[in-house]
């Protein structure tokens, strides 16, 4: 008697292309965050403002890019990825050009702001595009690899950054970023195979306050979500601190910076390289307590810069700490938030990314009301590290559902 033929599953894109387009997509916000901060102290020269109008662009940036999340997610389960990708990387690249001649600061406010709101679709849909087509130990090596990509983009960025405003101004950190999101324009149409079919009957407001509703009541996402804004989130906390201690408190030029800031992406490349060595033998989620043992260390060293002299060591040594953490976290809960949801994959991976970067808003946000960034990155960065653990600990106690198949897949014909 024959056996029966099992149709094969097999995803519209490789393993390889989605972790590589992910890649490209996320790092667009922290690069375009990255490659800007070491031109933060000229800019307060070249328009003759404060620090915190300057520290302003820093803000608006992450308020566009936290907001816009919650629109770009579910615009892309509605009307499809690839088009929404493409829509919101004009924008970007409009506001580029925008800030690359932005006359006031107030201008380069209004810029920065629409360049947050053009870049939030990446983080958003590049999960989304993970979810669509892969689950479990295969969407979290994915995750890993996106990690190991997305490393390279922060650490070459602030060196970029220093070496552009050596050489060009600040103005030229624009030019790049606007050669970014072209690039970007140009692999969505090309590369990118769109992974959902499109539903315009989704496209109401009480449609997507019942979606967003449904998974601020969810335990499991609310808890996982929690863990990587908590510990992802401080990176985006630490981008505004860094740049006034190093070189206002430390004494680096900008050059120096974005060379220092090498320490922080270096270590969360390494450290990504071996969370992907350890997942061919181990499975993701037993990952994670050791991550959260590195962020609690990460900022217990944190907590000791309000005393004593500053170094570059002292500063650095507990952020790259902090990163080897959220290296050894970010497979598996970033793959734990989105499983529960198939048809919501864009919506949820809005609210996650929206946690992170709001998460670092307000802490961001929180450090300039507080007038020092030394005090303040000693005292909220922990409090962070600590929600992180705490939310771990709701996630591992509370019930863990199923997961449903992925949905952007073709079922090959038997035989």
């Amino acid at each position: 008697m024959t056996a029966p033929v099992t149709a094969v599953v097999t995803p519209l894109m490789s393993a390889r292309r989605v972790s590589l387009i992910g890649a490209l997509l996320v790092a667009i916000g922290p690069v375009s965050m990255a490659i800007y901060t070491p031109a933060m102290t000229e800019i307060v020269q070249a328009f003759g403002v404060t620090e915190s109008a300057v520290k302003m662009t820093l803000t608006l940036y992450f308020g566009g890019f936290a907001l816009a999340q919650l629109v770009a997610g579910p615009l892309s389960d509605a009307l499809g990825r690839r088009p929404i990708i493409i829509a919101f990387m004009a924008i970007y690249c409009a506001a580029s050009l925008f800030a690359l001649f932005a006359p006031t600061v107030e201008a380069l406010m209004a810029a920065r702001f629409l360049q947050g709101i053009g870049a939030s679709a990446g983080v958003a849909i590049s999960r989304a595009l993970v979810r669509d087509l892969f689950r479990g130990e295969e969407s979290s090596r994915i995750m890993n690899l996106i990690g190991i990509i997305l490393a390279l983009g922060p650490a070459l960025a602030p060196t970029l950054g220093g070496l552009l405003l050596a050489g060009f101004g600040w103005r030229a950190t624009f030019v790049a970023m606007l050669a970014m999101g072209l690039l970007i324009i140009v692999v969505a149409v090309f590369a990118l195979r769109e992974t959902v079919v499109a539903d315009r009957s989704r496209l109401n407001i009480r449609y997507l306050g019942g979606t967003y509703l449904m998974l601020l009541r969810h335990r499991h996402f609310m808890a996982a979500a929690t863990v990587m804004a908590g510990a992802l989130g401080a990176l985006y906390a630490q981008a505004t601190f860094l740049p006034f201690i190093l070189m206002d408190e430390v004494g680096l030029t900008a050059t120096q910076f974005g060379l220092g800031m090498l320490m922080q992406s270096g270590f969360f490349f390494a450290s990504s390289v071996a969370v992907r060595l350890l997942l061919s033998r181990v499975a993701a989620d037993r990952l994670v307590a050791p991550g959260l043992g590195f962020i609690l260390l990460g900022s217990l060293g944190t907590m000791t810069l309000a005393f004593g002299t500053l170094s570059f060591l002292h500063v650095m040594v507990p952020v790259a700490v902090y990163a080897i953490g959220i290296a050894f976290i970010m497979p598996a809960m970033s793959t734990a938030a989105l499983a529960p949801f198939g048809r919501e994959a864009g919506a949820a991976a809005s609210m996650m990314g929206f946690l992170q970067m709001g998460s670092g808003l307000l802490i961001g946000s929180l450090g300039a009301l507080m007038g020092n960034a030394v005090l303040a990155m000693a005292l909220l960065i922990p409090l962070m590290g600590a929600a992180a653990c705490i939310a771990f600990v709701l996630y591992r106690t509370g019930p863990q559902p199923s997961e449903p198949a992925p949905r952007g897949a073709f079922h090959a014909p038997p035989g």
